[in-house]
């Protein structure tokens, strides 16, 4: 069983989900079967088979949840001294060199990770090219929509 490196945030926002799952969507799930057994033949009643299919993907994802807690390897980057270094759980703020645009990318876990609010999975093609780099490196990270070059502005430990 490998561990999985997470952020603090991460474990938080999965254990949060858990007891969603657990202690809100469980009981609606298993009051919308109850309602549609009470209506009565099973074989041809959707309504029952769709919530027996909810509870299956909600105890589907509540085993998945808690797999990943139990293998987390939490990892908090505010207690480690910054040297400019990225590392998993930095933020790193990008000059793309070929465009001129400035992004700021957190290096996160695959459990976390979430291109729309630029959290990249460590090893994504970015994650990889950015992780052991420093402030003020050049980088060239070869990704499936082509090459991109890096400046690393700034590393932060947040």
């Amino acid at each position: 069983m490998d561990k999985e490196p997470i952020t603090l945030i991460g474990l938080k926002n999965l254990k949060e989900e858990l007891i969603f799952l657990k202690e809100k969507k469980r009981p609606e799930i298993v009051a919308a079967i109850s309602e549609a057994r009470s209506h009565g033949d099973l074989k041809e009643n959707a309504e029952y088979h769709a919530a027996k299919e909810e509870q299956s993907h909600n105890e589907g994802r509540i085993v998945e949840i808690s797999d990943i807690i139990a293998r987390a390897n939490v990892i908090d980057v505010t207690k480690i001294s910054n040297d400019g270094k990225v590392i998993f759980g930095s933020t790193v703020d990008l000059e793309n060199l070929d465009s001129g645009e400035k992004i700021t990318y957190k290096i996160v876990g695959k459990d976390e990770a979430d291109l729309q609010k630029k959290l990249i999975f460590f090893q994504s093609p970015i994650g990889k090219g950015l992780i052991g780099k420093n402030k003020n490196d050049l980088v060239e990270i070869k990704t499936p929509a082509g090459i991109k070059n890096f400046e690393i502005k700034d590393v932060r430990y947040i």
